[in-house]
């Protein structure tokens, strides 16, 4: 197992959360192998790893958090990468995993905030503490370059070019784009930088751009947690994740007449089908707002009687 891991960090180059899911995805299926008696994955047969596929559906894998459909999605395709594997380096003589068929998996559109809300949220942090200065420089950098949270929480000092005014982020597959910050994130980082990470750092501190209170680099749950209470102070009732501000810069900017080839660079896509789907929730949100504005489309509740 750990050699498999390491394959997929160094060989295949996976985030560190993909890397956690896979590894927490295997130690379930070895032990759904444990428990009838195969202790060996290169044993295994098809009927094994449906069973296993089978048995995850709304299990539980942590508190509070249960397998859908995506989640069990990747669960086989962990299976599938380790089988090949197995075989690849000679220790299994058959895919046990090949014939075993795909859940399918509902295509969720991404729920995008208005340009209201996201401008509500960021109003939120003032300019007066350390802790608004440095919020406002994360919220305008999560808007103003779409990035996901895992690649804001692992910028460096050194990665952002305010002259240029652009960061550069390490993104999934430890591929590297460099993406422009606009005005409004990039003044932000400059007052952060200026007025709040000195008072900020210590010796632990390393490069690290954005810091907690204790000096030590901002994690994903402790921008989040951030997030989530500037949306509530901004008065949003719905549940605002970092993803929604991605989602959010990507809608925003089709919205505005960006070419959808230049959004999936901005956004790091390997795949351009994955960009296009925003490209459904700009339509989406034309025909609302066509049949709530078009006199000709609304459905009137009563018609007026006629009269002769």
């Amino acid at each position: 197992m750990s050699r498999f891991i390491d394959y997929l960090s160094v060989e295949r180059g996976l985030a560190r959360n993909t890397l956690e899911a896979y590894r927490r995805d295997l130690a379930r299926y070895a032990a759904f192998l444990g428990d009838r008696g195969i202790g060996d994955a290169t044993h295994a047969d098809e009927s094994l790893v449906s069973g296993f596929v089978g048995s995850l559906s709304g299990a539980e894998y942590e508190e509070g958090k249960r397998y859908r459909a995506s989640s069990v999605a990747r669960a086989l395709a962990a299976v599938r990468t380790f089988h090949a594997f197995l075989l690849r380096e000679g220790e299994a003589s058959a895919d046990p995993s090949e014939g075993v068929v795909r859940p399918k998996v509902p295509r969720t559109l991404p729920r995008p905030l208005t340009v209201g809300e996201v401008e509500s949220i960021l109003a939120v942090p003032g300019d007066a503490d350390l802790p608004g200065l440095r919020d406002r420089a994360i919220l305008e950098v999560l808007y103003g370059a779409g990035l996901r949270i895992s690649e804001l929480v692992g910028l460096d000092v050194d990665d952002a070019d305010l002259d240029e005014g652009s960061v550069r982020v390490m993104g999934k597959g430890s591929k590297e784009r460099i993406v422009p910050l606009g005005r409004f994130a990039t003044r932000a980082v400059k007052a952060y930088l200026t007025r709040a990470r000195p008072s900020l750092a210590r010796e632990r501190s390393g490069g690290a751009l954005f810091l907690n209170q204790r000096g030590g680099r901002l994690t994903r749950q402790g921008a989040t947690k951030m997030l989530k209470a500037c949306a509530r102070r901004a008065g949003l009732r719905k549940r605002v994740t970092p993803h929604m501000f991605r989602h959010s810069f990507a809608t925003h900017l089709l919205e505005g007449g960006a070419d959808v080839r230049v959004v999936q660079e901005l956004l790091g896509h390997a795949s351009l089908a994955t960009t296009q789907i925003y490209t459904l929730v700009t339509g989406e949100r034309m025909r609302e707002e066509y049949f709530a504005a078009h006199p000709r489309a609304r459905f009137a509740r009563s018609r007026p009687k006629v009269t002769t």
